[in-house]
């Protein structure tokens, strides 16, 4: 008899959100990007203690070292930077740990307002875990929310 799984196991589970801020395209990536291992503590609350690993220059290959606090536990993983294109995304990933996070940058022009977003996908989940795929989907989702609402403040700080 075989067993029928409700659910792909092979999909990541990913969640998303975007928002549009009033800077152009060259601050915001700033910010986000060129200055990635400064900024990514601000914005990242739940990241009790980061550490970049090859020094504070952002590229592909960059790697950092990070503890979140989530749901009373500490959580270590390293992750690498695999796409880093100026003033369009940044895209890191777990070295060891099944994650990727991507900041894209979206802009019709050079001096409007840019449309971020930011995608968070857990890449390979434990089969035990399958069944709550919607509840994790969910808490992606409310934090992805909270992370690009979180980089819109600063960045409006930071620029005024």
């Amino acid at each position: 008899m075989q067993i029928k799984i409700p659910f792909d196991s092979s999909k990541p589970v990913a969640g998303e959100a975007s928002v549009e801020i009033n800077r152009p395209v060259q601050q915001v990536f700033s910010y986000i990007g060129k200055n990635f291992f400064n900024n990514y503590p601000k914005w990242a609350v739940e990241v009790i203690k980061f550490e970049p690993l090859d020094g504070k220059e952002v590229f592909i290959g960059a790697k950092a070292r990070q503890i979140r606090q989530e749901n009373n536990a500490q959580i270590e993983s390293v992750f690498a930077i695999t796409d880093y294109q100026p003033d369009t995304k940044l895209v890191f990933q777990g070295v060891l740990d099944p994650y990727k996070q991507s900041y894209l940058l979206e802009s019709a022009e050079k001096n409007q307002p840019v449309r971020l977003t930011f995608r968070f996908e857990l890449l390979d989940l434990d089969i035990f875990m399958r069944p709550f795929q919607k509840l994790i989907r969910s808490a992606i989702e409310e934090g992805a929310e909270n992370t690009v609402e979180n980089i819109k403040n600063l960045i409006d700080v930071e620029y005024n």
